[in-house]
């Protein structure tokens, strides 16, 4: 035990209040909304968030997570275990949980696929009548919804995502510390992986620097993209599979950390290094990328609503002659490596005090690959200073 009452075995945990407050955040929520109780459903920790954020415990590698929580009572857990597993959760570990249920399922063996749903709808029984709000459909798996939906035809089944989404995209002043936290870890990172560049090393190599850095000093999981190319090319960024290349003299590297720090919240930095001189091309399109940046931080202010801000964006891109965004280039964050809002045309919300966003725009132009990538908190009258301090500048490595 550590010496807040919890197991020394978790890694940075959420404090209690935190969770107290975020149960009673969503509660209130849930009774204005007339929903008793919530079904959520993740299977990793990278765009996974719920679970982590009801429980402080994530889901990962695959493996399904349902937590059924109530208006007027403890949450139950299902997840990967013994056939049969029905047990009180260790007090140190899971807080908020009155039981665990648990069954060996794979997604790669379909006719597992309602073992987890019948644990669920052991938990729910009580609720057959009742106004159930499903959460994250997006990740929930067909295979439950449908089986509860099916279970339980008495019940009003509603979208409870926008609901819990409202909620968790405003950070209490503990998670806004771990965020900035995240934020110091990833410059520690950056600065580690350029250090280490050098002709011959491959760009897996380099996102390994990144991400053994970041694992030391409190991450759990995330992205390491990486990507090295001749000065003239722009760099296209790949997952590990396509993270072969060998590093030459006089190459361009972009690197991207996106990873979770102490306590499960994500930020993330990219930038760019070359081994050996930056072309004056590249500095100058570098302090453009920086313009382009601040037409979306001068709009990033509460009550703005996040179609002008795209719109604004890609109106100033078209007049200088740049590539338009047409994926995403600026959004929250949290627990999820992309949590909302969206800064794009399709998004109805607007912004709000104490949301976690980061901006990087990113665009091929003149033959290189041009972007930054920072996070800001949002402040009463708009972002503060940005909170990741890795200069804004191409490093010269090697």
């Amino acid at each position: 035990m550590s010496g807040n009452g919890l197991s020394n075995r978790l890694q940075t945990p959420i404090s209690t209040a935190e969770l107290e407050r975020r149960w009673a955040a969503v509660r209130a929520a849930m009774e204005r909304a007339k929903i008793d109780v919530l079904l959520m459903q993740n299977n990793n920790d990278h765009m996974g968030g719920c679970v982590k954020y009801f429980t402080d415990m994530p889901a990962t590698n695959g493996y399904p997570v349902a937590v059924v929580f109530p208006r007027d009572d403890a949450m139950t857990v299902v997840m990967q275990g013994p056939f049969g597993g029905d047990r009180k959760p260790e007090a140190d570990i899971w807080r908020g949980v009155k039981r665990i249920l648990t069954t060996p399922s794979y997604s790669s063996a379909h006719y597992t696929q309602d073992y987890d749903s019948e644990l669920a709808a052991k938990a729910l029984q009580p609720y057959a009548a009742a106004r159930i709000g499903f959460v994250g459909i997006f990740q929930m798996s067909y295979a439950l919804g449908d089986f509860i939906k099916r279970k339980f035809p008495g019940a009003t089944i509603v979208d409870a995502s926008e609901l819990v989404d409202r909620v968790k995209v405003i950070k209490s002043p503990e998670e806004l510390e771990l965020i900035r936290r995240t934020a110091q870890m990833q410059d520690g990172a950056m600065k580690a992986a350029f250090a280490a560049v050098k002709p011959g090393m491959r760009d897996t190599e380099v996102a390994a620097v990144a991400q053994h850095y970041s694992q030391v000093h409190g991450s759990e999981n995330g992205i390491y993209l990486c990507a090295s190319t001749p000065l003239g090319q722009p760099a296209k960024f790949g997952q590990r599979h396509m993270q072969n290349r060998v590093i030459q003299e006089g190459d361009s590297i972009a690197l991207l950390v996106e990873d979770s720090g102490p306590g499960g919240m994500y930020t993330e930095l990219g930038r760019t290094c070359v081994v050996g001189k930056v072309p004056q091309q590249m500095k100058d399109e570098l302090s453009f990328c920086m313009e382009a940046r601040k037409v979306t931080l001068d709009m990033l202010k509460p009550g703005t609503l996040c179609k002008d801000i795209w719109d604004n964006f890609n109106a100033f891109m078209r007049q200088h002659g740049r590539p338009e965004e047409a994926r995403l280039y600026c959004h929250g964050q949290g627990y999820d490596l992309v949590e909302r809002p969206l800064i794009r045309g399709d998004e109805p919300w607007t912004i709000e005090k104490d949301m976690n966003i980061v901006v990087h725009p990113t665009y091929a132009h003149g033959g290189y690959l041009n972007w930054l990538c920072d996070n800001y908190i949002i402040g009463g009258n708009g972002p503060g200073p940005r909170i990741h301090e890795f200069p804004q500048q191409i490093t010269e490595v090697g």
